[in-house]
């Protein structure tokens, strides 16, 4: 596969992952000083890792959300919890990902995530963001 191409197959899974809006809104936005990172990351992050047939969209959805947690990466949590909806994965399933991540990540990172989670959960519910599952 040359780059082209595997750019072509990242656009496609971002775009299934976080959705169109989300990735409208990053392309819409840019420019030459952030143009090569979203290459980058389309090529890479989205045409080889999330494209490799080893685990499927759901199961790199819930390592991620652990890693968001792990990192301390708000933003990121936050955005990977709405993207998890879109591969399938369901409010009890994103619950136990963040029990199992107090355990290892710590009480107060758990903490944060639980908040977050409710916040987006909520969006949802008010209609401010796609149906998640319940």
């Amino acid at each position: 596969m040359d780059e082209r191409e595997r750019y072509a197959q990242g656009m496609t899974v971002r775009r299934a992952v976080l959705g169109d809006a989300h990735v409208d809104r990053a392309e819409k936005s840019r420019n030459a000083f952030n143009d090569a990172f979203q290459d980058l990351i389309t090529r890479y992050a989205w045409g080889e890792i999330w494209s490799r047939p080893g685990l499927a969209r759901e199961t790199r959805s819930l390592i991620t959300l652990g890693l968001m947690v792990a990192l301390n990466r708000p933003d990121e949590l936050r955005m990977h919890l709405r993207a998890a909806f879109n591969v399938g994965v369901s409010r009890d399933q994103i619950k136990e990902v963040l029990l199992q991540t107090a355990i290892y990540c710590g009480v107060p990172a758990a903490n944060s995530a639980f908040h977050t989670a409710e916040e987006v959960f909520a969006e949802f519910d008010a209609g401010r963001g796609d149906s998640p599952r319940k």
